[in-house]
């Protein structure tokens, strides 16, 4: 296949330069259900010291490019290095031209900002964060390792756990306390936490313990992992959870990442979406604080578009026109509060909830049938 040239720029996007080894890719797994939520894309030399932020876009696009050719159903995570974010706004437009012809919107994208982070001034930090989300990707650290007051400032999508406290568990106690603290941290600032590294069952249960929900390692998959391969499915302890909640589960427990779109999206985008992944239960509507408007269930959105005429009727058109008002619950409630929303609209007993915080924004969203299941093992 021909190079082909960015209208950013000269940027070779068939492959990896001379001598550079393609990105390996890597599973997210939910730690309840064993489904693989993710594909994150991680370069097996990391980043160059001293390179500078125009082949930092370039790596990033390219990395782009090819991680979005391997896998065209699941969320993506990409690796960006904290230098990137002090080059402003051109690099990411870049990257959301880059995406596009793959059918990827920046929604479906998650930008994993490296360790570096913590170097960059916290304003700076701050303010380029702003212009990522402006354009639509969503960002997450590449480590717990920063200031507590910080990660609630900022609010990322995930938070990643480093493999070195992962493997301290569940033996080392600091290494519990550490991981114990960021995750609650994460839940109270609206961040997934992402553990790094597991390669045990016994590193999985601690996590479960702790209500980590999101993880990645060997355990589950090896570096020749594609998408579309097995992972090691997640053994059941749900036996081993631990000294229960007196309040019972926490709506938190349940929480899955959400597929969002802006309130404007059209039936057609949302369509993609639902066939791009047959898994996809609902996709919600947000407004520009990213508080949920409408919600769209997998069954009636599409019994709407794909009948007699019916592309032809709402292709274009909002989506909105075929959602229903979103089921909210604070992620914070016990999930027989779930249970009672999802049963007070027996047209709807099954639709998704969507988790929000203390501000109303979306969290992410909660299987009703999810919630049926933890509770009738406690």
């Amino acid at each position: 296949m021909p190079s082909q040239r960015s209208s950013h720029g000269d940027t070779r996007l068939d492959g990896a330069s001379a001598g550079e080894r393609p990105p390996l890719l890597r599973p997210i797994v939910d730690l309840d259900s064993g489904a693989v939520l993710a594909v994150e894309a991680v370069h097996p030399s990391g980043a160059r010291p001293g390179e500078d932020v125009a082949r930092l876009a370039e790596r990033l696009n390219r990395t782009a490019h090819e991680v979005a050719a391997r896998e065209s159903l699941l969320p993506l995570v990409l690796p960006v290095p904290a230098r990137l974010l002090t080059a402003g706004r051109e690099p990411f437009v870049s990257l959301a031209g880059v995406l596009r012809p793959r059918g990827r919107r920046p929604r479906d994208v998650t930008l994993m900002v490296d360790a570096d982070l913590r170097l960059l001034p916290r304003e700076h930090l701050a303010a380029s964060l702003a212009v990522v989300r402006e354009l639509g990707f969503r960002y997450a650290f590449g480590t717990a390792r920063i200031p507590p007051d910080l990660l609630v400032e900022t609010a990322p999508f995930l938070v990643r756990i480093d493999g070195a406290l992962t493997a301290g568990l569940p033996d080392d106690e600091r290494s519990v306390a550490v991981v114990d603290g960021m995750a609650r941290i994460g839940r109270g600032a609206g961040t997934f936490p992402l553990a790094s590294g597991v390669s045990s069952v016994e590193q999985l249960a601690s996590l479960r313990r702790i209500g980590v929900r999101l993880a990645q390692g060997p355990l589950f998959a090896g570096d020749g992992w594609v998408p579309g391969d097995r992972v090691t499915q997640v053994p059941d302890l749900s036996l081993d959870r631990g000294a229960p909640d007196p309040a019972g589960p926490r709506v938190s427990d349940f929480m899955v990442p959400a597929v969002t779109m802006a309130v404007d999206a059209t039936a057609e985008e949302v369509l993609e979406s639902f066939s791009n992944d047959t898994a996809l239960t609902s996709v919600v509507l947000l407004d520009h604080r990213e508080r949920p408007v409408a919600a769209l269930d997998r069954a009636r959105f599409l019994l709407s578009v794909t009948g007699p005429y019916g592309h032809a009727l709402y292709a274009k058109r909002p989506a909105r026109k075929l959602a229903d008002p979103p089921r909210t619950v604070p992620r914070t409630a016990p999930a027989l509060a779930a249970l009672r929303i999802a049963g007070s609209d027996r047209e709807r007993v099954y639709d998704d909830l969507v988790a929000v915080n203390e501000f109303g924004q979306c969290m992410g969203v909660v299987h009703v049938g999810d919630v049926i299941r933890g509770l009738s093992r406690v």
